[in-house]
């Protein structure tokens, strides 16, 4: 296949729709950059997403979770799944990019054309990111993938939050009680809809599943209880009970009408977030010219309150 050189965005759709997995790689670049070019891919996306099914795969560092990712995706395409896969990384402080590349993670499944893997850095920036996660996953909705997996590298504010942001949460610990206490610490009991101890062949297993249990007996009731399973992510073994998990939860979230209300909560996100960044763009704006330095020459001089000196920048007043 001949490689995109362009890099209009409905050139690249056109391409991406028919498999090529560079055109939609472009598409993914420009949607993290941001601008006016991000825009312009998600309003071309936006009525082709269709319904996708988003999982978040989230947990301590260390407690396998690109191996179990790398485990369920081979499960899914068991069943004839396609796949795609959002891998949150570190932000390399050189360059801005991700610093684990998506191969070195999941390379197993690199040459399948049901599988697309994609790492995105997180920039140290949750902003940026919480927007890209959205229009990336509908960039790969509109392309034919039904299941998009999004993984994240650990459990600060960015990586619980853009986890959150999917239909179904999991959450992957260790044998040891360290890790329940920091799942419990970091707000992840809150948000997990099925509980994985994962590096189930290590001594404290039966331990870890006990105490996840118990934290879930004094936490709020809830129409869906989590499950907690065991898995060996480095043989697969219950992986198969993962997945039947999953999508045991998404069944019984649509029955609920709970897909409905995470689906609505997400967009009402999304909006208000890219609301509040073109406010920004235009504050920036406005801070740049001489009716700011003449305003804030008047709060300096307090002759004028910062309050009232931004209703006149923004055109509140006279």
């Amino acid at each position: 296949m001949a490689r995109p050189r362009t890099q209009d965005p409905d050139e690249l759709f056109a391409l991406a729709r028919e498999g090529d997995r560079l055109a939609l790689a472009r598409m993914l670049s420009i949607v993290e950059r941001g601008g006016d070019p991000a825009r312009a891919v998600g309003r071309l996306v936006h009525a082709h997403a269709g319904a996708v099914a988003t999982v978040g795969i989230t947990g301590a560092p260390g407690a396998g979770k690109s191996t179990l990712t790398s485990a369920l995706i081979a499960q899914m395409r068991a069943d004839d799944e396609r796949v795609a896969v959002l891998a949150i990384d570190p932000s390399s402080p050189f360059t801005g990019g991700a610093i684990l590349g998506d191969r070195v993670r999941m390379g197993d499944h690199a040459t399948d054309d049901g599988v697309f893997i994609r790492s995105m850095a997180t920039r140290g920036h949750l902003g940026g990111l919480a927007l890209a996660t959205p229009e990336a996953v509908r960039v790969l909705g509109a392309v034919g993938f039904p299941w998009i997996v999004i993984e994240t590298v650990g459990v600060g504010q960015v990586e619980v939050e853009v986890a959150g942001a999917t239909d179904t949460r999991v959450v992957v610990l260790n044998p040891g009680w360290g890790d329940a206490v920091q799942a419990n610490k970091a707000g992840l009991m809150e948000i997990a809809d099925v509980f994985v101890i994962n590096k189930a062949d290590r001594p404290g297993v039966s331990e870890a599943v006990r105490d996840v249990e118990q934290m879930l007996e004094l936490g709020a009731d809830r129409a869906w209880r989590p499950p907690v399973l065991t898995t060996v992510g480095t043989t697969g073994a219950g992986v198969t009970e993962l997945w039947g998990a999953i999508r045991d939860h998404r069944e019984a979230a649509r029955a609920s009408g709970e897909l409905a209300d995470r689906t609505a909560a997400r967009q009402a996100d999304e909006l208000h977030r890219i609301v509040a960044e073109r406010l920004l763009a235009r504050a920036r704006e406005l801070g740049g010219g001489p009716r700011f330095d003449e305003l804030l020459g008047a709060v300096a001089q307090r002759r004028l309150d910062p309050w009232s000196a931004a209703d006149q920048l923004l055109g509140g007043e006279a």
